[in-house]
This record gives C-alpha cells, structure tokens and sequence, in this order.
C-alpha cells in the first residue's frame, strides 16, 4: 500500500467526518443552538429551493436523498421550531409548498458564511493549477457516493 493510498484513506475516513462535527459544534455555539446539522441542511435545502421554483416535500427530499416520510417529519419539527412553513400551491392546491421563514433565512445565511470560511480557507492555501486538480478530485468522491447504493430510511 503506497504512501498516498494511506493518506488519502485516512483523508476520506477522518476529514469527512470532522467536517460535520465542525458544523455541528458551529451550530451548538451560535444563534441556532436547537439545531442539529440534518435540520441545517434541510434549511439550506429549502432555501435553495424556493430560489428555483422546485420547493415541493418531493423535490427537497429527492435533493437530500431522503424519503418522503423522513422529510416531513423534519419539516414538522422545523416547522415548530419557527424555521419553515407549508403552504398549498396557488395553482394546483394538492400540491404543498415548503418556504423558509426570516427565521430560517437567517440561519441559512449564517451556515453559508460557515461554507464560504471553509472554502476559502482551502483555496488560499492552493495555486490555482491545484485548486483545479482538488476540484477534479472532489468530483470523483461525489461520483462514488452517488453510484452507492443509500440506505432505507433516509439517513
């Protein structure tokens, strides 16, 4: 086994996981305390979401690969927690729309500036040549990860 096999093995093992423990310990200490790092990623989500008109419970669970029945139950607790509402669809009233409030936007900001920190952390430290090869890297390890098959439940 070479040297780089060895380090990337401990990069992918390690460093993945300090990233959420990272985001979790930045939720723990800032304003959005009673927050867990899946519901962040749910905000996140239905931000993005709401930007691009595709913010029905199927696509935001498709976009975080999880059922329909994990998301609404997030749904309803960030919905208690004041982060997000549901409204019918002004066209067709079957369908159920999930928007953030200025609660969840708030959130979701600070979690971007979390993001743009850790990413511009990394970029400052590479040439742009690297940062090319890093971002080719990246988006072999997405790759894999989305050929895997995902376990039921959502999780």
């Amino acid at each position: 086994m070479s040297k780089e096999y060895s380090e990337m093995n401990h990069f992918l093992v390690n460093v993945f996981n300090e990233i959420l423990r990272t985001e979790e310990a930045s939720l723990k200490t800032g304003a959005y305390k009673n927050l867990s790092v899946r519901e962040m990623h749910v905000i996140e989500a239905v931000c993005f979401a709401q930007k691009n008109h595709s913010n029905t419970a199927s696509e935001i669970a498709n976009s975080q690969n999880v059922t329909a029945g994990t998301l609404t139950t997030t749904i309803g607790t960030l919905e208690r927690k004041g982060f997000v509402f549901r409204r019918h669809d002004q066209r067709d009233r079957r369908v159920v729309r999930i928007f953030p409030t200025e609660k969840g936007k708030n959130a979701n900001e600070i979690h971007q500036q979390f993001h743009h920190e850790m990413v511009s952390s990394i970029m400052s430290a590479l040439s742009e040549e690297e940062t090319l090869v890093f971002v080719k890297g990246l988006g072999a390890v997405q790759r894999f990860f989305e050929t895997k098959p995902k376990m039921n439940g959502g999780t």
